[in-house]
């Protein structure tokens, strides 16, 4: 059975899951990003999310809402649990200096096999659309996946403008603010 949802799945999927991949791998190591590339793999993600919620459950309250409070309450949790020292933000160069990590990685395959069970689970059993248990746990799963990400985006715009403001003050100099 594994090996006819293997031989059945597209072509793009596994080219999509070796992107993820690279770009998870990427994400391991510490490296400099401009705020638009930070913002591709966050972006990508959700569009991916909101395309499994959307396109097989539809756009009906339940779904949105469970996709929307576990994506809030997962932003939320990120926001507060965000480590500053892991991100140095460098506005003279319009870049952002991340220390690797692994969670991108993870994040990333949780919404890839979220979203590729989800596909194989309703091919074989296509009334479990209509359940609303399993609406409401893959929406969440997603929502979950979706705020690890959309959390940490917005902390890091926030401390490049902080920094990008501090390079601006008076007595400002290389970026540090004297004092």
């Amino acid at each position: 059975m594994l090996a006819q949802i293997i031989s059945h799945t597209p072509l793009w999927v596994w080219a999509l899951l070796a992107f993820l991949i690279y770009r998870g791998v990427l994400a391991s190591i510490d490296r400099e990003l401009t705020l638009k590339k930070l913002a591709i793999i966050p972006l990508v993600m959700l569009a991916l999310s909101w395309q499994g919620v959307s396109t097989v459950f539809g756009v009906t309250p339940l779904p949105m809402l469970c996709w929307l409070l576990a994506a809030t309450v997962a932003a939320s949790l990120n926001w507060r649990l965000f480590r500053k020292d892991r991100v140095t933000a460098y506005p003279e160069r319009g870049v952002v200096f991340q220390r690797g990590s692994w969670l991108p990685l993870m994040l990333m395959m949780g919404i890839f096999l979220t979203k590729y069970t989800v596909g194989v689970t309703l091919a074989m059993h296509p009334a479990l659309a209509h359940d609303a248990a399993f609406t409401a746990v893959v929406c969440a799963l997603y929502g979950i996946f979706n705020g690890m990400f959309i959390g940490r985006l917005p902390r890091v715009v926030s401390l490049y403008h902080n920094a990008q403001q501090g390079q601006q003050a008076p007595g400002a100099c290389n970026g540090q603010l004297n004092g």
